[in-house]
């Protein structure tokens, strides 16, 4: 039997799934996806597939990848679904089809334990910051029971530690065969299961990263795969553009000055004038930051001249020049004593990079590239091509490799364009040839799901348009005890609308207001699901970035989102004005071919937040007039799931009561 009818043998009602996967229904459009990556998977090439929440993508794609018996490549956007697929979805299936396949999870360097940065830590940690010292013996204990490595399996620990970068390695301080520990190293057990596995979930930075620099060990796993499969793929060209340019950061030049102290004092004291070196090249660093000013946190100044946007080109080049002499100097310095240590051994190739990097950044930026400078408390020099097209076809789907034309790529998300052939993401990645499948949401939107926005709002450009925002989520959450997530589309905003929140039930404390970044992200989550149970008073939520996708809440705990304005994109960001330029160069409409598009992805996304099951119900409010009255509001309209669409405060009020338990219905008028 043929791996198409087997897969669709295997959805079929009645079928292995149905008998040994308790909580699986056949589903249409889900058979039709996995039949289609079986014949991908059979006779080679490119398959992109846009496929609706409920669909059960990811029951689609691993399905027939399994029963094919190739050797799989699985990415993801996330750790968090790399972990769910890893720990949950791949023993579940195989289990139920009888496969004894060999699976491994991947992740980069900086997921890891390492552990001779670990015992750098206990030699250098400052003993006042007790913070960071219980930190650091809670992983020292963890790291004598671990068999990863992987500090994602480490109970209680913040993802925003300051403790995670001390006891992580990076490229940069690596230091690879020569590492005492490198026998016992994490990331090289992990590399060396991923080699011996069939079936290997990675996320796509990982991916690009290697793509961009071959680090992490996938150029020898990616010759040896028949099957590539991008889960989350919405996201692979930004991802993409991050890896496939340039980046030099002020904070690697003061890691690696702070490190040259240590390492210098340690291996080779009294052989050169460390404190001398090591303070020459901070200072050099500090003062190209000191160069730029007072410019906005956050800002990214563009960069098409000689130096950034607002930035004196003298000085800046002078700065530059600077830092330059003073890494050639610790180079030299360091030449005359990197035999005595690996640690120092591997300082010398790290002020190699750095001054090739800041020669580099001297020069002028490549044709088809952008550069900017992202600034914070920070600098982080940046270069980046356009898009990821030419590094698709060139490096992998039109690969050298003799398999090549065998190898099958699948690429899905549940939101992948707003036309049919999927342009906004076909295009930027190079696949315009591929074949293009979508399948629409099993769900009833329309029995689901309302839409509405509310008119009497000010547009998103008047100064009180977020105050108004938090009056009228505050008034609607408090219909529905919450069970409300805010999503803005700047920090600015983020913080406008939770603080007037957070002043609106400051006395009454009948809701709680939880904001991103206040927590980390996984508390939030977890505190939000909870919702109003028991003596537990219901919450809402206002995010920004991240929270658009990604995040799952069915059920009740979630019936209300709300989206400040529409996501356009801003068009000073210098990546946006690049792909805009040439966009005008080749008369194509800005507006129309790129803002609009990108708008109504991220729009969708959003929206996706919720509806999550069959039987979830719930309002989408969004508080941006321009989409009911401006003409290309019907463009973003139709991006979205067919919701019924109120537009008055009447209306609003039923939803919203309908919406509420019995037992806890509040009267409101809006």
């Amino acid at each position: 039997m043929n791996l198409q009818n087997l897969t669709r043998e295997t959805f079929a009602p009645g079928g292995l799934l149905s008998r040994m996967v308790e909580e699986f229904t056949p589903r249409e459009g889900q058979t039709d996806m996995a039949v289609a990556v079986a014949r991908t998977i059979e006779d080679g090439g490119v398959l992109v597939v846009e496929a609706g929440t409920g669909i059960g993508k990811t029951f689609s794609y691993l399905v027939p990848a399994l029963l094919s018996g190739t050797r799989v490549l699985l990415s993801t956007a996330t750790k968090t679904l790399q972990d769910q697929l890893f720990g949950r979805d791949l023993p579940r299936l195989m289990k139920a089809l009888g496969l004894p396949v060999r699976t491994a999870l991947l992740k980069g360097r900086g997921s890891y334990l390492c552990l001779h940065r670990l015992a750098v830590a206990r030699q250098d940690s400052d003993p006042s910051d007790r913070m960071l010292g219980r930190t650091l013996a809670k992983i020292e204990a963890w790291a004598q029971l671990t068999r990863s490595g992987d500090l994602a399996e480490l109970p209680g620990l913040d993802e925003r530690s300051p403790a995670i970068a001390v006891v992580t390695s990076t490229r940069d301080n690596c230091l690879g065969s020569q590492c005492p520990e490198f026998r016992d190293c994490h990331v090289n057990q992990a590399r060396r299961e991923a080699l011996a596995a069939d079936v290997v979930v990675i996320n796509h930075h990982l991916f690009f990263a290697d793509l961009a620099i071959r680090e992490s060990g996938m150029a020898e796993l990616l010759p040896s795969v028949q099957t590539v499969i991008f889960d989350e793929a919405h996201q692979l060209n930004e991802t993409g553009v991050q890896f496939l340019g340039q980046q030099l950061t002020t904070g690697q030049l003061l890691d690696f000055a702070r490190d040259l102290l240590f390492h210098g004092l340690q291996h080779a004291r009294g052989l050169q004038d460390w404190q001398t070196l090591a303070f020459d090249a901070e200072h050099a660093a500090r003062d190209l930051r000191l160069v730029v000013g007072q410019a906005s946190p956050g800002a990214k100044l563009r960069w098409v001249g000689a130096a950034p946007d607002q930035v004196d080109e003298s000085a800046w080049h002078g700065a530059l020049g600077a830092l330059q002499a003073a890494c050639a100097r610790v180079m030299l310095a360091l030449d005359t004593v990197s035999a005595i240590a690996p640690d120092l051994m591997r300082l010398r190739e790290r002020a190699s990079v750095f001054i090739e990097r800041l020669a580099f950044f001297s020069d002028d930026c490549a044709s088809e590239s952008v550069r900017w400078l992202d600034v914070g408390v920070q600098l982080r020099l940046v270069e980046s091509p356009l898009d990821i097209a030419n590094a698709v076809q060139t490096r992998l789907i039109k690969s050298t490799a003799a398999d090549a034309s065998q190898r099958a790529w699948i690429f899905t998300s549940a939101t992948l364009g707003a036309d049919a052939q999927l342009r906004w993401f076909t295009e930027p990645c190079g696949l315009a040839d591929a074949e293009i499948l979508k399948i629409d949401s099993p769900f009833n939107y329309a029995e689901q799901a309302t839409l509405y926005v509310p008119r009497h709002l000010p547009r998103p450009s008047d100064p009180g348009h977020s105050a108004q925002v938090a009056e009228f989520v505050a008034r609607a959450a408090s219909v529905i005890g919450g069970r409300t997530l805010v999503l803005t589309t700047t920090l600015r905003a983020l913080q406008a609308v939770s603080e007037a929140l957070q002043r609106h039930f400051a006395e009454s404390r009948s809701l709680e207001i939880l904001v991103q970044g206040q927590q980390p992200k996984r508390e939030l989550m977890q505190r939000f699901r909870q919702g109003d149970q028991g003596d537990r008073q219901g919450c809402i939520l206002v995010a920004s970035a991240s929270f658009w996708e990604g995040v799952d809440v069915p059920g009740d705990a979630l019936q209300m989102v709300v989206i400040d304005k529409l996501p356009f994109a801003p068009p000073t960001d210098p990546l946006v004005e690049a792909r805009s330029r040439r966009l005008v160069a080749a008369g194509r409409s800005v507006f129309k071919d790129y803002a609009l598009p990108e708008a109504a992805i991220a729009l969708k996304q959003g929206a996706g937040r919720l509806i999550r099951r069959e039987s979830d119900r719930g309002i989408l409010v969004v508080c941006d007039t321009r989409l009911a009255l401006m003409g290309y509001g019907k463009k973003l309209l139709s991006a979205l799931p067919s919701m019924r669409q109120i537009s008055s405060e009447e209306e609003l009020t039923e939803v919203l009561q309908a919406l509420t338990r019995p037992s806890t219905r509040d009267q409101c008028s809006f």
